[in-house]
């Protein structure tokens, strides 16, 4: 648990976004009981609890492991996938559900894994380029039903494999980063922090001949509202407005799932599988966005007041109420709010920084 200016804050990785609807309650139960209310979901499509006071960890650290969200007390802040939204319901060229869980898996029974760095990040696409843009360290993405590319830092390495050999080429190369990164003194977070580091964890992994493919950026947004299934069901997908997910949201999502949800990078859940799209009017008036066109797609913000001592704002409640009255500075322009000059939490992506001043805001487009 990491300490914050509103009391303890504990990370709690969710691999692919996947959670049932059973652990969807016991994290809201959590952040009701334990914290200040609210789950924050993270562009890592992971989730945070803020508000803890001194001792918490134990009852929290007891109910994650209950249920089944704490795997491996050694390796549980490297636990970072992402996975592609909706990858086997609707869309992509590959299911990746499956690596997920057993990427995972394998990732937690390797003792030299938990040394890695707390911002490894892995991501696996199923060609649809959802994640493959953003920048993870160790990457698959699908090229056809047959064939995988290893992405490293983001960037196509140019080694192939197939579905059934995927998991085991990206945990190879997850553990030459970790050995690249003792050669070169232990000290980077990230692959791309390392000298020629892409370089020479593909020169691990042998052959790395094939002709590289570009890596389109990874979208603004996700998608929002009703996205019919390949099946015939239908998924909704429930943008969180700043990615602030209140419990009692939290529970009316985990009531309408039929057994498990996805959180994504760009601070929705999905809530796949259902019969029909009866359910977005309920989750709309409990203040969940699932209108594409709604301006919440474009506004981001920082922690701020009274999360962060730097902060110079409320920015949350600021931007909020820009939100609300129709009043942001920037209409149809992605736009990130920030307490301070930090600049905590921006996009990776173009986004225009709204920076709190002490007496307002300034716009900066850089």
């Amino acid at each position: 648990m990491h300490r914050a200016a509103d009391g303890g804050l504990a990370r709690i990785r969710v691999p692919g976004g996947v959670l049932t609807a059973v652990q969807l309650r016991v994290l809201g139960a959590a952040a009701r009981d334990l914290g200040d209310g609210a789950l924050e979901l993270t562009s890592r499509g992971n989730l945070q609890l803020r508000g803890l006071p001194p001792g918490a960890e134990r009852e929290l650290g007891g109910r994650l492991a209950a249920a089944g969200l704490l795997p491996s007390e050694t390796h549980e802040r490297v636990r970072n996938v992402l996975a592609s939204v909706l990858s086997g319901r609707t869309g992509g060229l590959l299911d990746v559900r499956p690596w997920v869980s057993d990427f995972d898996a394998r990732l937690c029974a390797d003792p030299e894994l938990a040394e890695l760095p707390g911002r490894y990040l892995a991501a696996f696409d199923d060609g649809r380029g959802d994640v493959a843009g953003l920048g993870a360290d160790v990457g698959l993405l699908g090229l056809d039903d047959s064939t995988v590319a290893l992405l490293l830092a983001g960037v196509d390495s140019g080694v192939r494999t197939t579905p059934d050999g995927a998991v085991g080429l990206a945990l190879a190369a997850t553990r030459a980063f970790h050995r690249e990164r003792a050669v070169q003194g232990a000290t980077a977070w990230r692959l791309v922090e390392l000298a020629e580091g892409p370089v020479r964890v593909a020169a691990t992994l042998g052959d790395s001949t094939s002709a590289r493919v570009a890596v389109a950026p990874a979208p603004p947004t996700g998608p929002a509202g009703a996205v019919p299934q390949d099946d015939g069901r239908t998924a909704l997908v429930a943008v969180v407005p700043l990615g602030r997910l209140t419990a009692h949201q939290a529970e009316l999502l985990a009531d309408t799932a039929v057994t498990e949800l996805q959180v994504t990078p760009w601070r929705s859940v999905v809530v796949p599988d259902l019969t029909g799209a009866a359910a977005a009017a309920s989750l709309s008036a409990a203040g969940l966005v699932l209108d594409p066109a709604s301006p919440w797609l474009a506004v981001t913000a920082c922690a701020g007041r009274p999360g962060c001592a730097k902060s110079l704002a409320d920015v949350r409640g600021d931007a909020a109420r820009a939100v609300a009255t129709g009043t942001l500075p920037l209409r149809d322009v992605r736009q990130h709010w920030s307490g301070c000059e930090r600049r905590c939490g921006r996009p990776q992506r173009d986004v225009v920084d709204v920076v709190a001043t002490g007496d307002g805001y300034r716009i900066a487009a850089t």
